[in-house]
């Protein structure tokens, strides 16, 4: 496992007549020993789609949300306003959890790591912002940068909103 780069022509758009405008797209997969390599690329990113298994999620609940956290307080996530687009995929299959189900457990998962974390140091050593309003329940809708979430199914294709994300943030 280790990031893959690329340039690609968004599926949508490869039957179009117009010009076709490539994209250039980095996928970091999740795994702990691998998420330092995602320091590489944030710098120089447009957008973050996460993607999220809708079938495995709750048994990986903590460790999205402790990766999901990371990154949305990260320093240039925060002041280049990064939009992220978190995916669940696999919303296909019957035992997948829907995205408005999702979206709360990490919402509740944050607002945990976010006391811990604030608890341990009121200066987070390894984090330059905090996510949310004081004294407040955190939500996504809190975030200085956009977090939108969509259902997706990468094995039947059904990504065009991740597509549009990808097209409306990211200039070829």
């Amino acid at each position: 496992m280790e990031p893959n780069e690329g340039t690609f022509v968004l599926n949508s758009e490869s039957n179009k007549k117009r010009k076709i405008k490539p994209v250039h797209l980095v996928d970091v997969p999740g795994h702990s020993r691998l998420r330092p390599k995602l320091d590489d690329f944030l710098p120089q990113a447009a957008g973050i789609v996460f993607v999220v298994d809708a079938v495995e999620f709750l048994p990986n609940c903590s460790s999205v949300s402790e990766y999901l956290y990371d990154i949305l307080t990260r320093a240039c996530v925060v002041k280049k306003k990064i939009p992220v687009l978190i995916c669940c995929n696999k919303s296909d299959k019957v035992t997948a959890h829907t995205k408005e189900f999702i979206r709360k457990q990490l919402e509740k998962e944050i607002e945990k790591l976010k006391a811990s974390r604030s608890a341990i140091s009121a200066a987070d050593i390894s984090n330059d912002f905090t996510l949310g309003v004081p004294g407040e329940v955190f939500a996504f809708s809190q975030c200085r940068n956009a977090v939108t979430i969509v259902e997706a199914s990468g094995l039947k294709g059904e990504i065009a909103q991740v597509e549009q994300f990808i097209r409306e943030h990211v200039k070829p």
